[in-house]
């Protein structure tokens, strides 16, 4: 039987699992080896050579890519998501979806699970979530972003409506499932801060980050800049010719709106803070949109950096970092955090979009 393994959708989920094994290692001092499994799914994120920098710093016993298939992979589950235009019908609809889902996402799994004592999961709302709980194998979740729950209770507001019977019947029955600790084979689910959600979930664990961040030796935050930094001396490079500057702002993108929309609103924004100070530039992982060549003239952060590893750098400094829909709270390298928020994104488009929390 092996120890853990971890199933990584983000680079922000790899970053937090590398916090967790640092945690573990320090509690087991000389008797700590090597046991767990990293699993990256090319799902949401193209994770270029992370695995290869992973694997160097040999922190875990293997890393595996996950080649998981989303919904529309699969053209026999359009129908059964399409539902039948009643409560009863919609029911049996979703049960048989979710059962076919589990089945047809089955070929792709990497791994067999049950050779696990330990299983965490970021975001099981994803087809790995389905396939665990459809073949009664328990888990760990854990939240996919920072307070993402306090910004977007995805669990409430995708099954709005009788949600109480919806979550009877995904955790006492396993008829259908609803992520977020309410599969019936979800343990238990590890969230940054349980007083920020409103509605939380008897099965919501706290595990403050920065807890976890604080306790980070200088040796263990090389280890994870070796692994998620693909060009060490240039960034370095990089702060040190912006360490002259006193007045930085640091804008961080979201994946918002589409691509022009999104354009018009990092664009609003530079010109709202570039009177501030100078402008520099963090993009969302996951945010597609060209900066490099269409804000071509603002210093820019790599896109696969955590925010959050910034901090690292103690030679980092901001005056202010302003994001639209970015938790901020984990940002310790600034004097003043912005979060524009809800009233900000009405301007571009429709509210109900991305107020989703009011709409529960």
């Amino acid at each position: 039987m092996k120890d853990r393994i971890y199933v990584c959708h983000t680079y922000y989920h790899v970053y937090v699992t590398f916090l967790k094994e640092l945690k573990l290692k320090e509690q087991q001092g000389d008797t700590w080896k090597s046991g767990a499994t990293l699993v990256l799914s090319r799902m949401s994120n193209d994770f270029e050579n992370l695995k290869a920098r992973v694997e160097s710093t040999g922190l875990f016993e293997e890393v595996i890519e996950f080649d998981e298939k989303r919904e529309d992979y699969f053209p026999g589950l359009a129908k059964w998501r399409k539902g039948a235009g009643n409560f009863l019908g919609n029911l049996y609809c979703r049960i048989r979806f979710t059962r076919l889902y589990a089945k047809l996402e089955a070929p792709y799994i990497p791994v067999n699970f049950r050779d696990y004592k330990d299983i965490y999961v970021y975001c099981d709302s994803d087809p790995v979530g389905y396939y665990l709980n459809q073949n009664r194998i328990f888990y760990h979740a854990l939240e996919d972003g920072l307070n993402c729950l306090k910004n977007f209770d995805a669990a409430r507001f995708e099954n709005r409506g009788h949600f109480k019977l919806k979550a009877f019947l995904s955790m006492r029955l396993n008829l259908i499932f609803v992520q977020n600790g309410y599969g019936k084979y979800c343990l238990d689910m590890e969230v940054n801060d349980i007083s920020a959600i409103k509605y939380p979930c008897p099965k919501y664990i706290e595990q403050p980050r920065q807890e976890l961040v604080d306790r980070l030796t200088d040796e263990d935050k090389d280890l994870i800049l070796q692994a998620f930094i693909r060009d060490k001396e240039g960034l370095e490079k990089q702060i040190a010719e912006c360490s002259g500057v006193t007045d930085k702002i640091l804008i961080l993108t979201d994946p918002l709106c589409t691509l022009d929309v999104r354009e018009r609103i990092f664009r609003d924004i530079v010109e709202r803070y570039e009177k501030e100070g100078v402008v520099f530039i963090k993009p969302h992982p996951r945010d597609t949109l060209d900066y490099r060549t269409l804000f071509a003239d603002y210093p820019q952060f790599d896109a696969t950096v955590p925010m959050e590893m910034l901090q690292f750098f103690p030679g980092l400094h901001f005056k202010k970092v302003v994001g639209v829909l970015t938790e901020m709270k984990g940002i310790t390298f600034a004097d003043e955090v912005v979060r524009l928020g809800e009233d900000f994104m009405d301007a571009y488009e429709d509210p109900v979009i991305h107020r989703q929390n009011e709409q529960i």
